[in-house]
C-alpha cells in the first residue's frame, strides 16, 4: 500500500484518543530550560507519565477500544520495556490479563515495573523481531489480543495526543525533536503537528548505531538492520513499522542521528543542570539540541520520552 493510499489518522481521531486516555494519562509539564541551554529550549517531560514514559497514551487508547470478548481473553505485547509497562498499566485499569515479552537484555527496572503492574513477563532474544515472533506464538496459543508497540493506528492516535499538548502549551513552537524507536511516537506527534500547524519542523532523532528509520527513509523502502546496539535500549528497533514508515515519509522533515557519548552527556546534563531524570532513549533529543552545531529553528521542544533509568546506570553516566 502506498503512503498516499494509506489512511492516516486525522486530528479529530487524535482528539478523540486524547479524551479516551484522560482517566490515566497526564498533561505533562513543558519546562523552559532556555537559560541553562543558552538557546530557546523546552523539555516535554513524558518521563512523568504513569509508568515513566509516553507509552501509556497509545497503550491505554488501544486497550480501551477492545471488545468485551477481547478483554476477557487477555492481551499480549512485545517491548523493550516502557510499552510493556504501559500495556500492563492499561490492562490493570480495565481488569484485563496481560503478558509482556521482553528482550533478555531488558533493564531490571522495566521488568520489575511490568510485573509490578500485574503483567506476566516472558523473555525472547535481543531484537524487536525476536520478541515479536515469541509474542505472536503465545498470542496464537492462548487466544490473546496483540497490543503492538508502534505499528497500529490506535497506538499512533494515542501518541498523537502529545503533539496537541505541545501546541497548546507553546503555540509559537517552531521545531519539535522526537526520538525514534519503531516510529509510533513520531508518527502520532508529526500527524498532530503537521495537520494543525504545518510550518512546525518535526525532526526525528535516532542513535547512529540503531538508525533503522533513517536507513529506510534514505533507501526509499523499509529495510531491516543486521543489528542495533546503543545505550538507548528503547531506540534499538532493527526495523521500523510499515505504518510508521508511511507517516515519517508524509509528515517528518528529516531524521538526525546522535552518538552514544552525546546521549550519555545529555543524561548527565539533564540530571545535573535541569534536575530531570531521563533514560538514554529519552535524552537522545536533548543530545541533538545541545550540539553547538545545531541549527534548529527556535523555539525548540525536545520530547523526554521516558525516565526509567536504573540507579546504577545513572551513577555511571554521572
Amino acid at each position: 500500500m502506498t503512503t498516499t493510499a494509506m489512511k492516516l489518522v486525522s486530528v479529530d481521531e487524535i482528539r478523540e484518543a486524547r479524551e479516551r486516555i484522560r482517566p490515566i494519562a497526564k498533561t505533562t509539564p513543558l519546562v523552559d530550560v532556555s537559560d541553562l541551554a543558552g538557546r530557546p529550549l523546552w523539555l516535554k517531560c513524558e518521563s512523568l507519565q504513569p509508568g515513566g514514559a509516553f507509552k501509556i497514551r497509545g497503550a491505554y487508547n488501544m486497550v480501551a477500544r477492545l471488545s468485551d470478548e477481547e478483554r476477557r481473553r487477555g492481551v499480549i505485547t512485545y517491548s523493550s520495556g516502557n510499552h510493556g509497562q504501559a500495556v500492563a498499566l492499561a490492562a490493570r485499569a480495565h481488569h484485563v490479563p496481560a503478558v509482556v515479552v521482553m528482550p533478555t537484555t531488558a533493564p531490571a527496572i522495566k521488568v520489575d515495573g511490568a510485573r509490578g503492574f500485574g503483567a506476566e513477563v516472558l523473555f525472547a532474544g535481543t531484537t524487536t523481531l525476536h520478541r515479536r515472533a515469541k509474542a505472536e506464538e503465545v498470542a496464537a496459543e492462548r487466544g490473546l489480543t496483540m497490543i503492538p508497540p508502534f505499528d497500529h493506528e490506535w497506538i499512533i492516535a494515542g501518541q498523537g495526543s502529545l503533539g496537541l499538548e505541545i501546541l497548546e502549551q507553546l503555540p509559537e513552537v517552531r521545531t519539535v525533536l522526537v526520538p525514534i524507536g519503531g516510529g509510533g511516537l513520531i508518527s502520532g506527534v508529526s500527524a498532530a503537528m503537521k495537520q494543525s500547524k504545518p510550518d512546525v519542523d518535526v525532526i526525528g532523532v535516532e542513535p547512529v548505531t540503531a538508525a533503522s528509520m533513517k536507513n529506510a527513509i534514505d533507501a526509499g523502502e523499509i529495510r531491516t538492520l543486521e543489528g542495533a546496539k546503543s545505550i538507548a535500549d528503547g531506540l534499538m528497533a532493527v526495523r521500523p513499522g510499515d505504518l510508521n514508515f508511511a507517516y515519517v515519509r508524509r509528515f517528518v522533515d528529516r531524521i538526525d542521528t546522535v552518538e552514544d557519548s552525546e546521549i550519555a552527556a545529555a543524561v548527565r546534563w539533564l540530571f545535573v543542570r535541569a534536575k530531570i531524570v531521563a533514560e538514554p532513549s529519552g535524552a537522545a533529543t536533548v543530545a541533538a539540541a545541545l550540539r553547538e552545531s545545531s541549527a534548529y529553528a527556535p523555539p525548540v521542544v525536545t520530547i523526554i520520552s521516558g525516565g526509567n533509568l536504573d540507579p546504577a546506570d545513572l551513577a555511571k553516566y554521572l
